[in-house]
């Protein structure tokens, strides 16, 4: 069994894109309990700031970076000021994203681009700047391996009506997750994807009313997780021992059929 030191990530450094609610703020909370430095990601300074500060007050350290990843100077900034003020990285949180479901036909454009501009443009930005510092930590103490995390979703894996173009951007996650990690795997650069099911956060208030009633009808009756819940998920990925690698975890609530 392994030691629980091995579970610690005392003198690493992990970004977090959308840290500013959800997912993301829960997550980069949780790596800063594990010892990680946390870059912070996103676009509202506010509530950066306040993470930041909850988060040195328990005793991490966190770094504040304003940034807006679907614009791909800014996305590369990011990781460099993390690498430049953190000194390395070690983990990166590709978790930024929207969801703005609804019939294709008919459907403002805008939103689409939207999707692709954050789900898969955003993403592959933050992943290209990346790499080349994950895997030169993965080629170095204190762990000699690193991770790139990936938040897709279940529509990742099934295609359903109204959510066409989300389904296609996270479908695109998927692929160019497994696709990555069969390159880099062997070079210690651990290459994950986690599909969560609904969740209570935000990410469903950016819809219009008629598609937010819909949802509400389809997840209305059923228990929904927790933020908390997927970076409990993304903990265990991270904190893995080397020679493990956790590469797809589907996360349904108990009660979400689809």
């Amino acid at each position: 069994m392994a030691d629980s030191s091995d579970h610690r990530l005392d003198g690493t450094v992990a970004l977090v894109t959308g840290a500013s609610s959800g997912i993301g703020q829960a997550t980069a909370a949780t790596l800063a309990a594990r010892g990680a430095a946390v870059a912070l990601v996103a676009r509202r300074t506010d509530r950066l700031e306040e993470l930041a500060s909850s988060i040195e007050k328990d005793g991490g350290r966190a770094l504040t970076i304003t940034a807006d990843v679907t614009d791909r100077a800014q996305a590369e900034q990011a990781v460099a000021e993390t690498v430049e003020r953190l000194g390395r990285l070690d983990t990166v949180i590709n978790n930024a994203g929207v969801m703005l479901l609804g019939p294709i036909v008919d459907a403002p454009l805008e939103e689409w681009e939207r999707m692709v501009d954050l789900n898969v443009k955003g993403l592959l930005y933050v992943a290209h700047a990346s790499i080349p510092h994950l895997l030169e930590a993965a080629d170095s103490e204190p762990r000699r391996v690193a991770d790139l995390v990936n938040i897709s979703s279940v529509a990742g894996r099934v295609a359903r009506n109204g959510s066409g173009v989300y389904n296609a951007t996270k479908h695109a996650v998927g692929a160019f997750s497994e696709s990555l990690r069969q390159e880099v795997t062997g070079r210690h650069l651990r290459v994950s994807l986690v599909e969560p099911g609904a969740v209570a956060t935000e990410l469903g208030s950016h819809n219009r009313p008629e598609v937010q009633e819909a949802m509400k009808q389809r997840f209305g009756g059923i228990e929904r997780m927790q933020s908390e819940d997927i970076a409990e998920t993304i903990e265990f990925i991270v904190t893995r021992p080397r020679h493990v690698a956790v590469n797809e975890v589907l996360i349904r609530p108990t009660e979400q059929e689809g």
